[in-house]
């Protein structure tokens, strides 16, 4: 992923110096579309360890990430 990051950031700068080719801003394109996916990936993922509770110890999480947490113990 630091890769990634990277070259995105390579892009970025290039792009304040200069105008980039057509093939920088595909690969640009890509590279911020596949950055994006992982991201929402991982957070997907985080939600669906997610608990909460309240100040008194009760469970509040909200029943439709629940329904889903249940979904996903069952596949």
């Amino acid at each position: 992923m630091k890769e990634l990051i990277d070259r995105i950031n390579e892009l970025a700068r290039a792009s304040r110096i200069r105008e980039l080719t057509p093939e920088e801003i595909e690969e640009q394109k890509k590279l911020r579309r596949t950055y994006i996916d992982a991201f929402k990936s991982s957070l997907k993922e985080n939600l669906m360890n997610l608990k909460i509770v309240d100040e008194d110890g009760f469970d509040v999480t909200p029943d439709k990430l629940k329904e889903e947490q249940r979904k996903r113990k069952l596949n």
